[in-house]
């Protein structure tokens, strides 16, 4: 099995072609580019360490808002909930 390392994930939305691209790059080389940058830090302990699928929304929602701090014309295809969705009673995950 191939050992992929470390990636940082970066999301970029081109206002010329209208579509989002998603870039992976090693984290040491975007470490000076970063330095001294505002971060917002997600702590996982707060959401009780699970990455289920409305932590995957909410965060999506959250990179599609910052990406629309610098690039409002995003906005237009944006009909996205912001507060949490309740699951239907019931509903368990997957690995539950």
């Amino acid at each position: 099995m191939t050992i992929i390392p470390p990636r940082s994930v970066i999301l970029r939305y081109d206002q010329d072609s209208q579509r989002l691209n998603v870039q992976l790059v090693e984290p040491a080389k975007l470490a000076p580019l970063l330095a001294g940058l505002f971060t917002v830090p997600i702590l996982l302990d707060d959401f009780d360490f699970r990455l289920d699928d409305e932590f995957a929304r909410r965060l999506g929602v959250a990179m599609l808002n910052a990406v629309a701090l610098g690039q409002p014309d995003i906005k237009q295809y944006m009909t996205v909930t912001r507060e949490p969705i309740d699951r239907p009673s019931g509903a368990k995950p997957i690995d539950g």
